[in-house]
């Protein structure tokens, strides 16, 4: 593998495999956040250790919270602040995290100081407005100093004004992010706070990550139903999270990656620690699997799909809302499925690390393959042609660059542009795809 490029040789004697992967980004993500608001300290086992999660243990760092990492045993020892966050005034770089960005945005508003939070310039293209609307109609300073709606921010915290339990409301419809964040740092507040989920996207998954997260670190947040107005969820206030020992579950999406090889190969794929008790909304693309004639058996050792043998499988009619991540795969098994494939529910992925949406359409296109959207301009409609080989732009997005070197597997002549990108979540992906298949 050059710098600049990966070259993809087409797998002709597929053999099963057995494959682990790093431990979750949003998971270990989120576990930063409480055990760093925790009342002592906490060890996260199975850390990812990836630019996403580096950022975040670096603004903790910033705000003077202890976090030692050691990355060969993959476990970060993280001091507690008791929700009383140590420098009162800092600035802080969320680099290209989408996590670390929503949910330092949402800590900074709920604490006493003024902080200062950059990211980088693909980050200051995504979406943030939402969030920023949400915490001014409480009335806390939220000063946008480039362009409206985006990154950096200037903020200043409102904790010891905030005595009374605020009600708010936020949009998820570009990310479910912004839902987290605010319920993640309600216990800041000294009554906490009831927030709810509006707009017309009703996937949950990570929020549903984020309630179980927070259950497991001693905070129990309460869903409420409020009819047409969306999912409300009342936030304990004054109150720390407990501190512990937490194991954090394998990356499911980048284990989904390995397990469409199998399809694509016709072979068996098994990913350790994968499990079907996964609280991860990916482990539904797992399940999609068996509809395109997959056998996927939950074993001790983990979750293994079995592809079918003869290469054949079926399009589908699947909405994927609330496991977008994995859009790009479904992509490219859909250009050597047996009939079309119409993926539904993707719209929002335009405001995520690149415009997805786009570039799936531009990267199937420049294989020769034929993809198109939808009439809603919501989903995308492929039908599978004769493919031929090419270099593949990957936008500086991990998941274009993982998902669309599968291609390359069936196809001879792909080429990926910018492997390196992948160190957002998977830093060793293509050295693991080598080992793999080459």
């Amino acid at each position: 593998m050059s710098s600049d490029s990966y070259k993809v040789i087409p797998k002709t004697t597929p053999t099963p495999l057995t494959v682990t992967v790093p431990g979750s980004k949003s998971i270990t993500n989120r576990a930063l956040l409480f055990a760093a608001l925790s009342d002592g300290e906490c060890t996260l086992r199975n850390a990812l250790f990836s630019s996403d999660s580096r950022a975040l243990v670096a603004a903790l760092q910033a705000l003077g919270i202890s976090c030692v990492a050691d990355e060969s045993a993959k476990e970060i020892k993280v001091s507690g602040c008791g929700g009383v966050i140590p420098s009162k005034n800092a600035t802080v770089n969320a680099m290209s995290a989408g996590t670390a960005a929503r949910f330092l945005t949402a800590l900074f508003s709920f604490s006493d100081g003024t902080y200062v939070l950059d990211a980088s310039e693909q980050m200051k293209k995504r979406p943030m407005a939402p969030l920023i609307t949400a915490l001014r109609s409480l009335g806390i300073s939220v000063l946008c100093t480039e362009k409206e709606g985006y990154l950096p921010l200037t903020i200043t915290g409102a904790q010891s004004s905030l005595q009374t339990a605020p009600e708010l409301s936020v949009s998820i419809d570009q990310s479910s992010q912004f839902l987290s964040a605010l319920m993640m740092t309600g216990v800041l507040l000294p009554d906490g706070l009831t927030v709810t989920a509006v707009g017309s996207r009703t996937a949950m998954s990570y929020v549903y990550i984020t309630e179980h997260m927070m259950q497991e670190f001693g905070v129990t947040p309460v869903r409420i139903s409020k009819n047409n107005a969306g999912t409300a969820y009342r936030i304990p206030g004054g109150i720390s999270y407990q501190h512990r020992t937490y194991d954090i579950e394998p990356d499911l999406s980048g284990a989904c990656y390995f397990y469409a090889a199998a399809v694509l190969l016709g072979t068996s794929v098994t990913v350790t620690g994968v499990h079907k008790d996964s609280m991860q909304g990916d482990l539904r693309f797992i399940l999609a699997l068996e509809q395109l004639g997959c056998t996927v058996t939950d074993t001790p050792e983990g979750i293994c799909v079995t592809g079918p043998t003869d290469g054949h499988y079926p399009g589908l009619s699947i909405t994927m809302s609330d496991f977008s991540d994995q859009t790009m795969t479904m992509a490219v098994l859909a250009l050597f499925a047996d009939s079309p494939t119409h993926i539904r529910g993707v719209g929002h992925i335009r405001g995520q690390e690149c415009d997805r949406f786009t570039a799936i359409l531009t990267e199937i296109r420049r294989l020769g393959g034929d993809a198109r959207p939808d009439e809603d301009g919501t989903g995308i409609i492929i039908t599978p042609t004769a493919l031929h080989g090419a270099r593949l732009e990957t936008y500086d997005d991990h998941r274009m660059a993982m998902a669309f070197a599968l291609t390359g597997l069936r196809v001879d002549g792909v080429e990926i542009v910018n492997p390196s990108c992948c160190k957002k979540t998977f830093e060793n992906y293509f050295e693991l795809f080598t080992e793999c298949f080459c």
